[in-house]
């Protein structure tokens, strides 16, 4: 195995070189599936980094020093202003042939309201759909999610619903 030589070292990645690989180290992540009346909440809000405007379930990065259930309870307080029974139900890599970035996913029910400060950078619009209409919206190319997104709405579809694809 060779070293790692870094070519970047930012504030929430890194680049690095190791032999032929371009590697993205990412701090790691939570999501949260939030449910209620079988429907789930969504955020929407413009990503530059894509050019558009994605639907996605509340996710952020995990702070230093704290849990991922810890990030899980903040992000669900600060962009959807919710709290609830919080259940870890898996975690995954986001695209682990170039990032480590992990992402571990939690189910929220019981929700109920809690306060949390927004990030000041992000403008979010909270949304409550049905997890069938969203995944049929976004196989036909309608809506733009993200991948912890798409991940909670097979869950729940599969899992909760019993829905068969």
């Amino acid at each position: 195995m060779q070293a790692r030589r870094y070519l970047y070292r930012g504030r929430i990645l890194n680049l690095a070189l190791e032999g032929n690989f371009e590697i993205v180290e990412h701090d790691p992540a939570v999501a949260v599936l939030a449910e209620r009346e079988g429907r789930l909440l969504f955020v929407r809000q413009h990503r530059p980094a894509v050019g558009t405007s994605t639907l996605e379930i509340p996710a952020g990065l995990i702070h230093r020093g704290e849990t991922p259930l810890e990030a899980a309870q903040r992000e669900l307080a600060e962009e959807a202003q919710m709290g609830g029974e919080l259940e870890f139900l898996n975690s995954f890599y986001v695209s682990p042939g170039f990032c480590d970035e992990k992402v571990y996913l939690f189910r929220a029910r019981n929700l109920r309201p809690a306060s949390g400060l927004p990030d000041p950078d992000e403008e979010i619009a909270v949304e409550w759909h049905e997890p069938l209409a969203v995944y049929r919206a976004a196989r036909a190319g309608e809506v733009q999610i993200s991948a912890p997104a798409l991940a909670g709405i097979l869950f729940y579809l599969l899992e909760v619903a019993s829905i068969p694809l």
